[in-house]
């Protein structure tokens, strides 16, 4: 018997995941908003290798959120700098490798604390307020 070429073995993931898609009915217009929620939702969930520079829906890179450890180390550190509330904590996709936690201070504004991940030390801050009005 003859061994499949490598060039057919390497198309078969692909195919697979082409009859996963159309067998979860992904891009279909059936007008079940069911299967198409569900398969955005699966679209714009961050990868399990914690890659955070994927793009969701619109085009924004998907952040993973922080957490155990090192949300909490995270947090604590940020909040020692800048004291109020914590909005989120995330992985920053517009900062590789970079810890971004969002504090909503005790005036109502808003700062973004950058954070080194090996030292959780704070390495820059952005005024959400600032950004926005700028945009």
């Amino acid at each position: 018997m003859r061994a499949m070429p490598r060039r057919a073995l390497a198309a078969v993931p692909a195919a697979v995941l082409m009859f996963a898609l159309v067998g979860c009915g992904g891009g279909s217009d059936s007008g079940d908003s069911a299967a198409v929620g569900a398969s955005d939702t699966q679209a714009a969930a961050p990868a399990e290798d914690g890659a955070a520079n994927e793009e969701a829906e619109g085009g924004d890179p998907v952040e993973t959120p922080l957490t155990g450890e090192a949300k909490e180390k995270a947090e604590a550190a940020a909040l020692a700098a800048y004291p109020g509330t914590v909005v989120k904590s995330e992985e920053d996709a517009e900062n590789p490798g970079m810890y971004a936690v969002e504090i909503k201070k005790a005036d109502g504004s808003e700062v973004e604390v950058y954070l080194d991940p090996a030292t959780y030390k704070v390495v820059k801050t952005k005024d959400e307020e600032a950004d926005e009005d700028g945009s």
